[in-house]
């Protein structure tokens, strides 16, 4: 294994978070996350709410995200680090099915990293540009 693959440095923790999402890897993603972790996704996205262990997060986001979306990806431009938080702006690009329409929209994104897993996410997003491209 890579040094990266092994790392609990908290930015790579989130980039495996991140790589394995894009890659539709639900159980690489799944071990990013801590036992008791805390995923919130913000009021107003369609869905908001916060979900709390590995399974509850993949099954109420990823593949949530996956039944609506085509090729809905989070691409992580830039990490900002202090110690355990790791915030990451980034953007979504997605068709969605039931319109065609395209999003490609700018987010922030807060982790929390202890131990070499995720404990904490927190998403901020323009949820109208989002919204806007789920109505006909």
């Amino acid at each position: 294994m890579s040094e990266f693959a092994e790392s609990s440095a908290p930015a790579d923790v989130v980039r495996r978070q991140y790589l394995a999402s894009a890659a539709g890897d639900l159980p690489a993603l799944r071990a990013t996350l801590a036992p008791d972790v805390e995923w919130t996704e913000m009021a107003g996205f369609p869905l908001a709410g916060t979900y709390r262990t590995p399974d509850g997060v993949t099954s109420n986001v990823m593949e949530k995200l996956g039944q609506d979306w085509d090729d809905w990806t989070a691409h992580d431009d830039t990490y900002v680090v202090d110690g355990e938080n790791v915030v990451v702006l980034a953007r979504y690009t997605a068709v969605n099915k039931a319109t065609g329409k395209p999003i490609a929209v700018r987010v922030a994104h807060h982790f929390v990293v202890r131990g070499g897993l995720i404990v904490r996410f927190e998403q901020f997003v323009d949820t109208a540009l989002v919204r806007e491209a789920m109505t006909g």
